[in-house]
């Protein structure tokens, strides 16, 4: 039992360093005009939106760059974690 909570909290720790160094990735997104600027913990940390005049335009272009930069933050941490980053019993 104690092994099981001695690789929790081992688990825990390199979860929290990983959490760390993703914060420190950035991903910039383009989109119709819309630059979203996330970091590797998704934290969106910068909206940028042109001249548009069309507002529908504006709303699905958004939604794009916003779900885009999500996906790419979801890669790059499978590829932190699998890189070494986590080392997970099982996987």
């Amino acid at each position: 039992m104690f092994n099981k909570l001695k690789d929790l909290n081992k688990l825990r720790s390199q979860a929290s360093e990983m959490q760390k160094k993703l914060a420190d990735e950035i991903i910039t997104v383009e989109d119709g005009g819309v630059e979203i600027i996330i970091n590797g913990n998704m934290e969106i940390q910068s909206v940028k939106i042109a001249d548009i005049e069309n507002k529908k335009k504006l709303e699905n272009s958004l939604k794009n760059a916003v779900n885009s930069a999500v996906k790419k933050t979801q890669k790059l941490m499978a590829q932190k974690m699998m890189g070494g980053g986590l080392n997970l019993p099982g996987m």
